[in-house]
């Protein structure tokens, strides 16, 4: 028990030896933060060793040792407002979250003149521009005389020559032969069959695809101009006598097969609506366009019911309007009674987006119809644009079988008429 008791004094000893070195060396280390040091510690299985060797920081020559336990702040209460503002002067707070005006040193101490004005302040820029005199050159100067140090590259590494010289194609004496005989004009040729668009400008790759001969000067040493843009005339607006056009339809006149009312904004509803009311009694009417004519729901809705109830209308143009998505659903739905329709166009409406729930309806209404053969809608959603493109192309190939074999029964029947004639 009583070694007991000697061991824990002994071990009690060595501890507080141990604080009372860590203590004295974190009170130096602190004591010199503005000094450079180097410490080394070497581990034995009994204690360890820390060695350190510093170096006094010295500015102009000084030591700033004996600056470590000068109180700043002290000094600073010394000071005045002007010193503390020479001095605030003279120090960057190196801080990016202070504005860049007290950061600067300059301080201007002229009192404002007025708002800003902007005219004002660059033709004053302007004219102390031009008084200000031009500083005096030490040489004139002489054209082809280089003044100062003329910049000579360094010399190229001999290695990099000799691999570029070594980075050589084979391609035969036969293709060697044509290349080193050919023309430029073969050239930018084969560079523009070839796709090496790069080798040459616009001009030149249309110019050989068309074989109209290179451009004068648009070689390879030419240099690279814009192409002048082609100025085309205007559309002229359209000239359609509207209520003529209205008394032609409800006339039923043979000659008018295709009424274009696009782009005719004054058309009022009660028009639309006479030429709707007189769609159902023409027989000869094949194309309406109306684009651009400020169509509305109202409006549309009765183009629906004549649509129903038209029997030669093959094309239907209702594009750049203002008809809502479930009139459009209507539109489609009033092309399943009138089979003769094969194209319907109603994109670029009210609604830039029509939905999924409309997209479905419209996708269920087109598998339906098996006359319809183009449809002018911008659909959002891939399964409404694949089957609608689906049905329309199943719808077509049908079509073209009925035709062809519309043609071979013609021709069938009129060989077994030549042939029972001859009998």
């Amino acid at each position: 028990m009583a070694d007991t008791a000697k061991d824990k004094e002994v071990l009690g000893e060595e501890e507080e030896e141990e604080e009372e070195s860590t203590t004295t060396t974190t009170t130096s280390t602190s004591k010199k933060t503005s000094q450079w040091r180097k410490t080394r510690s070497t581990k034995t299985s009994a204690t360890t060793k820390t060695t350190t060797l510093t170096t006094p920081a010295k500015l102009y020559g000084k030591d700033l040792s004996e600056y470590d336990d000068v109180d700043v702040e002290s000094l600073l209460a010394q000071l005045s407002p002007e010193e503390i503002t020479i001095l605030a002067k003279e120090v960057d707070p190196d801080d990016n979250f202070l504005p860049p005006d007290q950061r600067c040193s300059y301080e201007c101490s002229k009192d404002a003149t007025g708002p800003l004005n902007r005219k004002q302040l660059i033709e004053h820029i302007n004219k102390q521009a031009i008084e200000t005199p031009d500083e005096p050159e030490f040489e004139p100067y002489v054209q082809g005389k280089v003044r100062g140090k003329k910049w000579v590259p360094p010399p190229r590494d001999a290695r990099e020559i000799e691999a570029e010289e070594q980075i050589a194609i084979d391609m035969g004496d036969e293709y060697e032969h044509a290349l080193n005989d050919a023309t430029q004009e073969e050239i930018i040729d084969l560079a523009a069959i070839l796709g090496f668009h790069s080798m040459m400008n616009q001009d030149q790759y249309h110019a050989s695809l068309l074989n109209k001969g290179q451009p004068v000067g648009m070689g390879w040493d030419g240099i690279t101009k814009s192409t002048q843009q082609k100025l085309f005339p205007m559309d002229p607006p359209n000239a359609t006598d509207v209520e003529e056009s209205i008394k032609r339809v409800k006339d039923d006149d043979s000659k008018l097969v295709d009424l274009n009312f696009n782009n005719i904004k004054n058309i009022s509803d009660e028009k639309l609506e006479q030429l709707f009311a007189a769609l159902p009694q023409n027989e000869h009417l094949e194309v309406l366009s109306l684009t651009n004519v400020g169509l509305t729901d109202k409006t549309a809705l009765l183009l629906a019911e004549a649509i129903e109830k038209s029997k030669t209308l093959r094309v239907l143009n209702v594009e750049t309007n203002f008809i809502s998505p479930p009139v459009i659903v209507k539109l489609v739905q009033a092309l399943l009674k009138c089979h003769t329709i094969e194209e319907f166009r109603a994109s670029n409406q009210r609604s830039a987006v029509l939905g999924n729930k409309i997209e479905m309806e419209i996708t269920d209404l087109v598998e339906k119809n098996p006359s319809l053969l183009r449809l002018g809608l911008h659909l959002e959603f891939n399964d409404a644009r694949h089957r609608v493109a689906a049905h329309l192309q199943r719808n077509i190939d049908r079509i073209r079988k009925d035709l062809e074999l519309r043609l071979q029964f013609r021709f069938f029947n009129n060989l077994h008429r030549k042939s029972t004639r001859i009998q």
